[in-house]
């Protein structure tokens, strides 16, 4: 599918959050491990939980899925397999890492693989841990990298996990530990990227029963194996990084946009995302169930720090290439690792558009210039499709290769741009 973006200006728009791909990921694996029947309102259903729903009925979770519902029956933590089982996940980073601890939970080894680019995502942080807790892996190709089989035995006690690729790896053993023989303590000897993410973690934890602690700082976590989850109605939430390009829709082209579906008290920490606009010129305004911006002045760059928001970072890029003033952008080295380089990809396509972008390990550096149209092949990253794509409105003449690649998170992505006659 071939996407062609023309160029809008003025816009005043109001889009809905699809929901949230976080929360919809880690809600399923909990209610599958819960004791009775949950019912997850609202949830996405994209390709990524697709593959996270697929891989627990293959482990013997009964799952019925709609559009507004997805009832599951949990296992109570007891996966009985039968048999080696293979889960192919695919692109989906998420269901591989959150996944594989389930794996020690089975009685019969698991073997977690995917694409040629998730072959080149490092797991090795996280399967140390599970090795220090009771599991035992084994790397079929690459060591540190999937495919990976892996067996044993969740007995618990103490694990150390470098949390600094990925807060992922955190997240799956602390799912996991309601479970384990004995409880979890976890030592996190660097401070981890992405730590609004084991915030949701830790919250959703939390709704279905389990008892965790953590330090402010996610360096210490504590789960206690005598509160096991219990089944329960849970509303998902919606997506403020989803959210986020319609947000720079407002920035890029001047105008207002209003998002429904979203918790502005809510813990995720792509929220973050607004306060930047906000610094670059743009006005928030927040409602009960919603969150405004307007632009009607021009664009500043800024100097930040995204480690806890990676998933806004290109959409702030696209924003920050219209702007009047140079911005950088900090605290993203782990971006290398998502489903592309999204560092050097999202300099190298802005260039391409005559940008001037210079990267760091650790920060990107977008100097404003005039910019021209192009072609975009999104290297099938879905939020490299939909950033540019954002971009394309304010400059025009912009062409996305491989559009259908949003189905990974947002598969109503074109139609609302389209229903808003963008």
């Amino acid at each position: 599918m071939i996407k062609s973006l023309s160029r809008a200006h003025g816009v005043e728009s109001r889009f809905c959050a699809p929901p949230s791909k976080s929360y919809t990921h880690r809600a399923m694996i909990i209610a599958a491990l819960a004791n009775g029947m949950s019912f997850l309102h609202n949830p996405l259903i994209a390709e990524d939980t697709d593959l996270t729903r697929y891989a627990l009925e293959s482990l013997g979770v009964k799952i019925h899925a709609d559009p507004a519902l997805i009832r599951i029956r949990g296992l109570d933590g007891h996966f009985t397999c039968g048999q080696e089982k293979t889960l192919d996940l695919k692109n989906s980073g998420t269901s591989l890492r959150l996944l594989t601890s389930l794996a020690l939970l089975c009685d019969q080894p698991i073997i977690l693989t995917g694409s040629s680019r998730m072959q080149e995502r490092p797991v090795g942080p996280l399967t140390d841990a599970l090795s220090s807790l009771g599991g035992t892996v084994e790397f079929l190709k690459k060591t540190g990298y999937p495919p990976l089989r892996v067996r044993g035995t969740l007995k618990g006690g103490t694990a150390k996990i470098d949390g600094t690729m990925s807060s992922q790896f955190i997240s799956s053993v602390l799912i996991a530990s309601p479970y384990a023989q004995q409880p979890v303590e976890l030592e996190i000897p660097s401070l981890p990227v992405s730590g609004s993410y084991l915030d949701v973690t830790v919250k959703i934890m939390r709704a279905f029963g389990a008892r965790v602690m953590m330090d402010d700082q996610h360096r210490s976590f504590s789960v206690s194996n005598r509160h096991h989850y219990q089944a329960r109605s849970y509303d998902i939430e919606g997506d403020f990084s989803s959210a986020s390009y319609f947000f720079a829709i407002a920035a890029i082209c001047s105008g207002r946009v209003t998002v429904e579906n979203l918790n502005p008290h809510s813990v995720q920490g792509d929220r973050q995302f607004l306060e930047l606009l906000a610094s670059m010129g743009c006005t928030v305004q927040e409602g009960s169930e919603t969150m405004t911006v307007e632009r009607t002045g021009e664009l500043v760059g800024i100097e930040c720090d995204m480690s806890s928001s990676p998933d806004t970072v290109q959409t702030l890029c696209m924003v920050a290439a219209v702007a009047s003033t140079p911005t950088t952008i900090r605290g993203i080295s782990h971006l290398k690792f998502k489903e592309s380089d999204r560092i050097m990809g999202t300099a190298e396509r802005l260039n391409h558009l005559g940008g001037d972008v210079h990267v760091d390990p650790d920060s990107i550096t977008i100097h404003p210039l005039p910019l021209h149209g192009g072609t975009i092949n999104p290297a099938d990253d879905h939020r490299t499709a939909m950033s540019f794509a954002v971009l394309g409105l304010g400059i025009g003449e912009i062409t996305i290769e491989n559009a259908e690649c949003v189905n990974k998170s947002f598969p109503g992505f074109w139609e609302a741009l389209a229903g808003a006659g963008l």
